[in-house]
């Protein structure tokens, strides 16, 4: 299951689905469908704070839920329901807030802080100009 269907919840459901997950998508925009391309997993329109979306997504059948919308305060509300509220054991959730991000980890939530890595990326990289050693520009 992914809530949120942006530029990272729509490239996580379609490489999960390529590596053969049975993969759905809830997202509040039913334009991020699109992004999907020849989409063949579910698709639910609506909030994924909303109990009864979340059903009809499959809550109760699913192994794994990644947490992506476009608001912190959203994806950790959304990622303890569907930890605590419908015990999904593998819940991974996004948090651009570093502080958050550490705070809730130590709660028990798999966070992911892309904030965190492009700090840690672009010290490492002003640290590397400073040595002479410069590594390769990430792709």
């Amino acid at each position: 299951m992914i809530i949120g269907c942006g530029r990272v919840g729509s490239a996580v459901a379609k490489q999960l689905a390529e590596e053969g997950w049975a993969v759905t998508c809830v997202d509040e925009d039913e334009s991020a469908l699109t992004r999907l391309g020849a989409w063949k997993g579910g698709f639910v329109v609506g909030h994924g704070m909303d109990k009864d979306i979340l059903e009809e997504a499959g809550v109760r059948n699913a192994q794994a839920a990644v947490v992506a919308t476009d608001g912190d305060n959203s994806n950790l509300v959304i990622a303890q329901i569907l930890q605590r509220g419908y015990a999904i054991g593998c819940v991974v959730v996004r948090v651009l807030d570093p502080a958050r991000a550490e705070f809730y980890g130590k709660l028990g939530l798999r966070t992911v802080c892309p904030t965190q890595t492009a700090i840690a990326t672009l010290t490492e990289a002003v640290r590397a100009c400073e040595t002479g050693v410069v590594t390769p520009e990430p792709s």
